[in-house]
């Protein structure tokens, strides 16, 4: 099964989000600045769907 967390904490770096803290279970929390929030990824992402969804909440247009 394919993983997909590497790419979407780069891409939402490439995208000026950062790292807050970690959240319940394996989540962390993100900032994305574009939208002014905070917002949570897992931390492991197995599904091309989800990693969408994920840069979506953030505001980033860009899609795996």
């Amino acid at each position: 099964m394919a993983d997909f967390t590497k790419q979407v904490k780069s891409i939402l770096s490439q995208n000026g989000c950062y790292f807050v803290r970690y959240g319940k279970g394996d989540h962390e929390v993100w900032h994305s600045p574009t939208l002014g929030k905070n917002f949570a990824i897992d931390g492991k992402i197995r599904k091309k769907t989800s990693a969408n969804a994920y840069l979506k909440a953030a505001g980033v247009q860009q899609k795996i």
